[in-house]
């Protein structure tokens, strides 16, 4: 197989070009990676080589040398839908055993897991397989995931040119 054409050395949290030059379409656990090469909608491939280990999230970039951006898409994957009545009490026992866990109105998702789903039904929640893109909260410490990292920053720049609130 041939070397990678593409390679990005920094990821950011959002996108800064309105027409990206390729998409990456990755599941929730493929989203989290320091070095790996990842094949590109378009067939090309890209080696990943960023200085720490990071989560990229739906909707974030990375920057390719000499310009230009891959947007990062959260890949449709098996999880589990719940639903209940008493739905902040389900989130809690779920969040107890630090599942990562998407947060909606009136549904959670997580990964699939049997023994999460047995303890689901004992409490009374209504328990559905679908397939969606996932994409958790991140956590109060280390984003929903095993390594810290800042958020999603690996390079400086300047913001003139656009706004939004975050620290770097």
């Amino acid at each position: 197989m041939s070397a990678p054409r593409l390679t990005a050395r920094h990821y950011h949290g959002h996108p800064h070009d309105q027409s990206p030059r390729d998409r990456v379409v990755l599941d929730y656990d493929a989203r989290f990676l320091r070095r790996k090469v990842l094949t590109c909608e378009s067939g090309e491939r890209l080696l990943v080589d960023l200085p720490n280990t990071t989560s990229l999230y739906h909707g974030g970039v990375l920057l390719l040398e000499g310009g230009g951006e891959v947007l990062v898409v959260a890949a449709s994957e098996p999880l589990l839908e719940v639903t209940a009545d008493h739905l902040p009490r389900i989130a809690w026992h779920i969040g107890n055993r630090h599942t990562p866990c998407q947060i909606e109105d009136t549904r959670l998702l997580i990964q699939r897991d049997h023994v999460i789903r047995a303890m689901l039904d004992h409490l009374g929640a209504t328990v559905r397989e679908v397939d969606e893109p996932f994409t958790p909260e991140g956590g109060a410490y280390s984003h929903g995931r095993t390594h810290a990292h800042e958020h999603g920053h690996t390079h400086h720049h300047g913001h003139a040119d656009h706004d939004h609130s975050h620290e770097h």
